[in-house]
């Protein structure tokens, strides 16, 4: 019976696995319905090793390792290792669940796309590396997952390729995730030098030198969008909402916290690298939350708000509580996913307006969105009973009952004010007063396939707090041994931040304005004119026109002189061919090269 229980998890997640992907082997009239219907009964089947763990506890599941030789007779080091522990069963449905939302939204959201049916393929290659990622055994497992999700983010932030900006944002993030890839490999290629083995379970036996725990830190860094990573992860704004809610929820920024939770017990005892996880987490999650506070753009303020709780999460992990960051990591994806559908329904029905000054009165145009927006922004705020109550308060009440860097602290507590703060702000602007749209007569929509998907992620995002805690903790004291004042941090200062805010939002509103007063001499949109676009303006103009005319004059003229033009423009035809955004050309490159690099380690070793 012990087999028994053993072999369910491992049997019904590849089921599950394969149904995912059976879209892209049984050929459809109509992939995108075909696609949320896989998802949908992958959820099913996925269900089933999570009602084992609910019966028998988590920590009575044990991790079943599946291997899969590959490249055995050219190296016989290079083995695929699946893992399934408590971490792939737990969060495998709900990536399922938050996709199957996101999936039947889009079916509305991109509904006049010509284009449709190869983004629903693109989403669910986004799952697929994902699913990949929390099921794998070894390094070489993972780093194909890791990859496979950076392809797919670029090629979905970059969806709207005729836009100048999309295709930057697009190039933005696939280079700023090339640092943590390099950090990544480093570690990859030191455990293979080093043992010949990347199995997480050698790796936790394996006396890691701070150096490559280092460049393991880094990887999840630039893909978590911390502190000096982060700018990608607000310029993917670019891309289509679903992009974004499925980017934000689920897959691609909560991978780099997933890496440090899986070898966690690598450097549970190293506390430099735990001081550098606390640190970067407190910075990162500050720096965000203040700076969703003076944004106006609907979904940036979503983003910058992913980018705070993803420090917390780091937070989590720099206290030594990689349990409380995968429980926070869990909860997030709910509300998230909803906050950016309810974005998507709200500047859709706007038409394409995401700035929240010229929002207002969308209550009564807009009630199940509105709610919805109300729900997550509560959740996200950290509202008793919510279910990022549970995971936020318990990361702060440690994180106040700890040995810990007191600034670390202090940066966490404004996080948590200015969370309460811009999501107040956001509520107040696009849900409250009167409307501030464009007197044009709007026709505003909310069909079933926008409001089922919110209803059950808002359901999600008030119900699965305790359930998550249930399933995650099932000891968990009742009653924690901390002091009152500790114990009621969290809520006195999402409270006393949601009245502050609530203040300067009826003083702004209600107060006369001054003809002069001394702030208007400090305006920053001015100093920013005056220092960044007149000065860094006429030097980089400057700049362009010799490269644009000189440089190119000079080297046309040289050319000409040597006969090179033809054989510049065969040059040039021949690179063409493998810049065509074929994702098939791309994996091919990454197959070959990575063959290639395997190959000169077995010949030198």
């Amino acid at each position: 019976m012990s087999t028994l229980f053993m072999l369910i998890p491992t049997l019904f997640s590849f089921l599950a696995f394969f149904m995912v992907i059976s879209p892209f082997l049984l050929r459809s009239n109509n992939f995108s319905k075909s696609a949320t219907r896989a998802v949908k009964i992958a959820l099913y089947l996925s269900l089933v090793p999570l009602t084992l763990l609910i019966l028998k506890g988590p920590d009575n599941v044990t991790a079943t390792v599946t291997s899969f030789p590959w490249l055995d007779n050219f190296c016989s080091t290079l083995t695929l290792l699946t893992l399934f522990d408590k971490y792939q069963i737990i969060f495998l449905p709900i990536a399922l669940f938050v996709t199957w939302s996101i999936l039947q939204f889009s079916s509305w959201y991109m509904a006049e796309d010509p284009k449709k049916d190869v983004f629903f393929a693109h989403l669910l290659l986004f799952l697929t590396m994902m699913i990949i990622l929390i099921s794998s055994g070894n390094l070489i497992l993972f780093f194909i997952g890791w990859e496979g999700v950076g392809i797919m983010s670029f090629l979905l932030i970059g969806w709207y390729n005729s836009r100048a900006n999309a295709a930057t944002a697009a190039l933005m993030a696939i280079l700023y995730n090339r640092i943590g890839d390099i950090g990544l490999m480093m570690a990859l290629v030191s455990l293979t030098k080093f043992g010949g083995l990347t199995s997480f379970d050698y790796l936790f036996s394996f006396n890691a030198p701070t150096t490559l725990l280092l460049s393991l830190v880094v990887a999840a860094a630039s893909k978590s969008a911390q502190f000096m990573f982060h700018p990608w992860l607000i310029s993917a704004m670019e891309g289509p909402t679903p992009v974004s809610a499925l980017l934000h929820s689920s897959t691609m920024v909560v991978a780099g916290v997933f890496l440090l939770i899986r070898i966690h017990p690598v450097f549970s005892n190293n506390y430099t690298i735990l001081s550098t996880c606390l640190s970067l987490g407190a910075i990162t999650s500050a720096y965000a939350a203040w700076s969703a506070v003076k944004h106006n753009d609907m979904k940036k303020i979503i983003a910058l708000s992913t980018c705070s709780q993803l420090g917390l999460m780091m937070v989590a992990i720099g206290i030594n509580l990689p349990d409380l960051a995968f429980f926070h990591m869990c909860s997030h994806a709910f509300f998230k996913a909803m906050l950016f559908l309810c974005s998507g329904v709200v500047i859709h029905n706007l038409g394409n307006n995401q700035d929240i000054r010229l929002m207002g009165g969308l209550f009564k145009a807009l009630p199940i969105t509105s709610t919805c927006i109300t729900i997550g922004s509560l959740a996200l705020m950290g509202t008793p009973y919510m279910v990022a109550f549970f995971s936020k308060d318990a990361i702060i009440e440690t994180a106040t009952n700890s040995m810990i860097n007191t600034f670390a602290l202090l940066l966490t507590l404004v996080a948590t004010s200015c969370t309460a703060i811009y999501s107040l702000r956001m509520i107040y602007a696009t849900l409250l007063k009167q409307p501030r749209v464009t007197p044009t007569t709007l026709m505003f929509d909310e069909p079933l396939d926008a409001k089922q998907p919110l209803i059950r992620l808002a359901i999600g995002s008030v119900i699965g707090g305790p359930i998550l805690l249930w399933m995650l903790f099932p000891s968990f004291p009742k009653e924690a041994t901390l002091p009152d004042y500790v114990k009621w941090t969290v809520l006195i200062i999402t409270v006393s931040s949601f009245l502050l805010a609530l203040f300067f939002a009826w003083w702004r509103h209600w107060s006369t304005p001054k003809a002069n007063t001394l702030t208007k001499e400090f305006n920053p949109d001015l100093m920013s004119l005056s220092i960044h676009r007149y000065a860094a303006g006429h030097v980089l103009t400057s700049g362009w026109q010799i490269v644009a005319f000189g440089i190119d004059h000079a080297l046309a003229e040289f050319s000409n002189k040597f006969a090179f033009t033809s054989l510049n423009i065969k040059l040039t035809k021949a690179i063409t061919h493998t810049h065509k955004g074929l994702i098939q050309l791309y994996l091919a490159c990454y197959f070959i090269t990575l063959n290639l690099v395997l190959a000169y380690y077995c010949l030198i070793y």
